[in-house]
């Protein structure tokens, strides 16, 4: 019989341990065993996010961001969510001691550099301003697709950064730990939402039996990947073996625990969809009216 080939793209410009579960079920053999043949692979910056490569039919799943998911089902565009992947948010505000950052309404006055998306700077904003701050006092810098390390803030220029994640980008830097300040956004006044989900477009539209059997085995996938940690490297020193091991163990271990709620795997949450959907709508980076289950299947 042959094996139903699956392409799955994943959501950055290069594998992480948050696709660890993908990797740990396609190495073990799982997916084969279940009849399907899966390719994991990235996207193409310059032909667009995993979500356009989606919308064209050129994969069949791939993990994206919630925003994004939403903004284009607004839109009226075939793409829905099948599963959450994460059940935290994962952007950071970084700064460097000695420069009179000690919480976000310190922003105020202050150079921070970031990717200028709509969701970004409302982000920014609204962390400033739950703290009491003044958002429009904030000296925003375009660093574009690029993530600035703490390195970058001690090395001048700039004194914070938004949009790093905790769980990854946060981890590569020489600075010493007393002298960088890190704080997950959800920690300092972010609406809940899931950083990120796994969906489907219009090549899956009509294949229902090869999306419940990819998502079992993905859950397995995940299981193993959060049980086992030494195999899980073993596994990523694979498909990334340019990053140093001690960093890969790290972020798994940190990016675990975001795979599960209450010992479950997939699930979307509306507790961390509605305020979500909320607060992008009140952003006016979505209508006021939109419904998020439209981007997920009844």
């Amino acid at each position: 019989m042959t094996a139903t080939h699956v392409r799955v793209m994943l959501e950055y410009f290069h594998p992480w341990p948050n696709a660890a579960g993908f990797y740990v079920a396609s190495r073990n053999g799982w997916y084969a065993d279940a009849g399907l043949d899966v390719e994991l692979t990235v996207f193409d910056a310059l032909r667009g996010d995993t979500l356009e490569h989606l919308l064209r039919g050129e994969v069949h799943f791939g993990v994206f961001p919630t925003n994004r998911l939403l903004v284009r089902r607004a839109e009226g565009q075939p793409l829905q969510a099948v599963a959450s992947i994460n059940h935290r948010g994962m952007e950071t505000i970084q700064s460097v001691t000695g420069r009179g950052i000690t919480r976000p309404r310190d922003l105020a006055g202050k150079r921070l550099a970031l990717n200028p998306t709509p969701r970004g700077v409302a982000m920014v904003r609204h962390l400033v301003a739950a703290d009491g701050g003044d958002p429009d006092a904030v000296i925003l810098v375009d660093s574009g697709h690029r993530e600035l390390s703490v390195d970058d803030i001690a090395a001048g220029g700039i004194d914070a950064t938004f949009g790093g994640y905790w769980a990854w980008d946060a981890l590569f830097a020489d600075l010493p730990g007393e002298e960088r300040i890190i704080w997950p956004v959800d920690d300092i006044g972010a609406p809940p939402y899931h950083s990120y989900l796994l969906g489907t477009g219009p090549a899956l539209a009509d294949d229902p039996g090869v999306i419940a059997t990819f998502l079992e085995v993905t859950e397995r996938g995940f299981r193993a990947a959060t049980d086992d940690p030494a195999g899980t490297l073993e596994i990523l020193d694979r498909v990334i073996p340019y990053f140093p091991r001690p960093v890969l163990a790290r972020s798994l271990e940190l990016i675990a625990p975001t795979w599960w709620h209450d010992g479950s795997w997939g699930e979307i949450r509306p507790d961390l969809m509605d305020p979500y959907t909320d607060w992008l709508a009140t952003a006016g980076i979505l209508p006021a009216d939109f419904d998020w289950r439209t981007a997920v299947p009844r």
